[in-house]
């Protein structure tokens, strides 16, 4: 059966031709998605110590941090299975528990959102095209 990292690994590569990069030699299990035109994270899954969400239990768990408006993410860390974003601008990136309550319904989503969040807008005011 597949494991939820193995799913957004599965879901990057099926809806936005994406595959993961590992770019920390000591974290071999971590792995970022990175937006193809803009060159940006949409996606940051890693392993943490489970005291750093404010879990009870021991041990590490899986997380997919992704970048959302500021505006939904209140709203976001009423709801269980999202938490501050780890290691990530709070303001801008939440963390979602891969190994909890959330499911497909509720990740895919969020991963979308979180890709269109870093694309490339296009042209800034008085600045050449890309």
């Amino acid at each position: 059966m597949e494991n939820q990292r193995e799913q957004v690994i599965r879901w990057a590569m099926e809806h936005f031709g994406v595959e993961p990069e590992y770019p920390w030699p000591d974290s071999p299990e971590a792995f970022v998605l990175r937006h193809p035109n803009s060159g940006k994270w949409f996606g940051v899954v890693m392993a943490v110590s489970r005291a750093r969400l404010g879990l009870p239990e021991e041990g590490r768990a899986d997380i997919l941090n992704v970048k959302v408006d500021p505006l939904f993410l209140g709203s976001l860390l009423d709801m269980p299975g999202f938490y501050p974003a780890y290691h990530m601008n709070k303001l801008h990136w939440v963390s979602l528990l891969l190994d909890g309550p959330l499911g497909e319904e509720d990740i895919l989503p969020l991963l979308g959102m979180s890709y269109e969040t870093v694309a490339c807008k296009g042209r800034k005011k008085g600045g050449k095209k890309p």
